[in-house]
């Protein structure tokens, strides 16, 4: 049985997955510290031979994967969350916790490593956010998260690689 929240998640990622991508929109400032970076010259024929089909659609065309598939959502192993696009390091394991969206969640980011923009895809805006090096779509954030940050950084599974501490 579905609680409202999954239902309504599922909802949402669908509408996103049927849209296909973000609307395009202006990043913010926060990533300047890797304007230089080489992973923002990667060609998007280089990207589609460096990842798989479901990471770069999400990644690099900003799409969704379904909920409820990624095996991340059941990974509770210590360790570190990174952009699967250039291995920046995006989440500690801590910040990890069960949203019941079918999405990997995370209620911190380490800051200076996401960047974000507002995206009207579905119709309504919301903040969607990226790795800050190369770019690469991870997800949503949310302000219905849990303590201590009351933040919900719903993200894709296959935008992530996950290292065991």
């Amino acid at each position: 049985m579905e609680t409202p929240i999954q239902r309504r998640h599922l909802l949402l990622g669908v509408a996103a997955t049927a849209m296909g991508a973000c609307s395009p929109g202006a990043a913010d400032a926060s990533e300047a510290q890797y304007a230089a970076s080489p992973f923002r010259r990667i060609s998007d024929v280089e990207w589609r031979r460096r990842l798989d089909d479901a990471s770069w659609r999400v990644l690099r065309h900003e799409s969704t994967e379904r909920p409820f598939t990624s095996p991340l959502n059941d990974e509770h192993r210590r360790g570190t969350f990174s952009c699967k696009g250039c291995g920046l390091a995006l989440f500690q394991s801590r910040w990890k916790y069960d949203s019941g969206t079918g999405w990997p969640s995370f209620h911190t980011a380490i800051r200076e490593n996401i960047g974000t923009k507002t995206d009207f895809a579905i119709g309504i805006p919301r903040t969607e956010y990226h790795c800050a090096r190369c770019l690469g779509h991870q997800g949503h954030l949310f302000d219905d998260g849990p303590r201590p940050t009351g933040k919900r950084y719903c993200n894709n599974g296959v935008a992530l690689t996950f290292t065991p501490a």
